[in-house]
């Protein structure tokens, strides 16, 4: 299967980044060369803040997407944040042709669904009107949208505007596209989306990127903790001694 990906290989060059830039602060990337990956659908999981997002905004740019989100033919910007870690950034792609694609990420939904709606005033637009939706709603019909047969798909933490159906509904939508050819790599916390079947799950915890099985993310055993054992735990959590 992975060698019928269409991005098979990350490459960084840490000699284009300066040496003073804080990228070289994050413990979990500052000393990765080369990611392969292995499956259609790879996730990145860990703690808030050990780069999980950074590495995918970086693929992202890369891969040629507008850093805010969007197709690859969107460019816009509203504010400038990103890092420059997408110029040391290299892809290794397969034989077959990219032939749609989008970053989706949550927190810059709204410019790119204000975008979206500009865009569609062209010749031959079709507004999609995604602002007269509820956040979850719209954010769940730019997938259905957009995903589609032999794409290439960023999702930076597309539960946080998704209800639990919804993400199971997101699940369904992702595992139909693969079907088809397409891939993603998704920035997640939720333990839902992580169970996806024979996805590959990397770590960015303990200061490195690693595979880790889906039992052994933080996602799972935090909320199986908390169903499991609810009152206790939270008895424990709260408790004034």
């Amino acid at each position: 299967m992975a060698g019928n990906l269409l991005i098979n290989k990350i490459m960084i060059d840490w000699s284009q980044i300066e040496e003073t830039s804080w990228l070289h602060q994050i413990e979990s990337i500052r000393n990765l060369d080369e990611l392969e990956l292995k499956a259609p659908v790879t996730f990145f999981a860990g703690e808030n803040g050990s780069g999980k997002s950074t590495l995918l905004e970086a693929i992202a740019i890369a891969a040629g997407f507008n850093p805010e989100g969007g197709t690859r033919n969107y460019a816009f910007s509203t504010f400038d944040s990103h890092s420059p870690l997408h110029e040391a950034v290299r892809l290794s792609r397969g034989i077959r042709r990219i032939r749609n694609g989008y970053f989706l990420r949550a927190e810059s939904f709204y410019n790119v669904a204000t975008m979206e709606e500009e865009y569609s005033r062209g010749p031959g637009g079709r507004p999609k009107h995604y602002h007269m939706k509820s956040h979850g709603e719209s954010f769940l019909a730019i997938a259905q949208d957009h995903f589609n047969a032999d794409g290439l798909y960023f999702l930076d933490e597309p539960e946080a505007a998704l209800s639990p159906q919804r993400q199971l509904t997101l699940l369904i939508e992702i595992a139909e596209c693969v079907k088809r050819g397409a891939q993603f790599i998704i920035v997640t916390h939720s333990p839902i989306l992580l169970g996806l079947p024979e996805a590959e799950i990397l770590s960015f915890d303990e200061g490195r990127v690693h595979e880790i099985s889906y039992e052994e993310t933080d996602s799972y055993r935090v909320t199986s903790l908390f169903v499991n054992n609810r009152e206790r735990l939270l008895k424990e959590l709260l408790s004034d001694e």
